[in-house]
């Protein structure tokens, strides 16, 4: 973002790995187990992270991190599949141009990075090595298969309490999953559930906020 001004950004680009179900339907991925879904293919993090990546509830997250954080409108932030995980982020300029921030899949840099920012601690991973021949590919987001991003804009758009309750009913589900309580689809099925129960008024916010 501080390559050009923020009036000039036509969109933010958020990448996906896919996880390890990048490719399913709907059909296959009821079957899937707490095993496999721990199996990443490029990222190594911990049990609900990892969950995360493969539900996409991550990239729900993020979604509503970058609205915040960098105050652009929903609509304007995408998300791409990019399987190889070496780009993590792009920004879209209003003249066409696309600047991206690529890295080997490490967490070691974005959490050095957050906690020395606004400096930058010197070799935290070997670059991306361009003397080599290198295949980045790049997908669209079947958003019917992967329903927890559509949801992170809608409770991103009402605001209020549903972010928060979008999180919170994804670590519960998450750890039912795992204790094998529920299955993989039941995820995002019993956040989308409680999303559609929750009812955030926000007289009561306030009044609560000063008890």
């Amino acid at each position: 973002l501080l390559s050009g001004k923020h009036s000039e950004v036509a969109k933010l680009i958020l990448t996906a790995s896919g996880g390890p179900f990048r490719g399913f339907t709907r059909e296959q991925l009821k079957e899937v187990t707490p095993a496999q879904a721990l199996k990443h293919p490029t990222w190594a993090m911990g049990k609900v992270v990892t969950t995360n990546s493969a539900t996409m509830v991550n990239k729900g997250l993020e979604i509503i991190e970058a609205h915040l954080l960098f105050d652009v409108s929903f609509d304007r932030i995408a998300v791409t599949v990019h399987p190889q995980s070496v780009v993590h982020s792009m920004v879209e300029f209003i003249d066409g141009s696309i600047i991206a921030q690529c890295s080997p899949p490490d967490m070691k840099l974005p959490i050095a990075l957050g906690m020395t920012w606004p400096d930058r601690v010197p070799n935290i991973t070997p670059p991306v090595n361009f003397s080599k021949a290198h295949t980045w590919t790049f997908e669209p987001l079947d958003e019917e298969v992967f329903a927890a991003v559509r949801l992170a804009r809608e409770v991103g758009s009402k605001g209020l309490t549903y972010p928060a309750v979008y999180n919170a009913a994804n670590e519960q589900a998450v750890e039912a999953f795992h204790d094998n309580k529920i299955g993989y689809l039941e995820i995002v099925e019993i956040i989308e559930e409680t999303i559609q129960s929750h009812s955030a008024d926000f007289a009561d916010q306030l009044i609560s906020s000063k008890n």
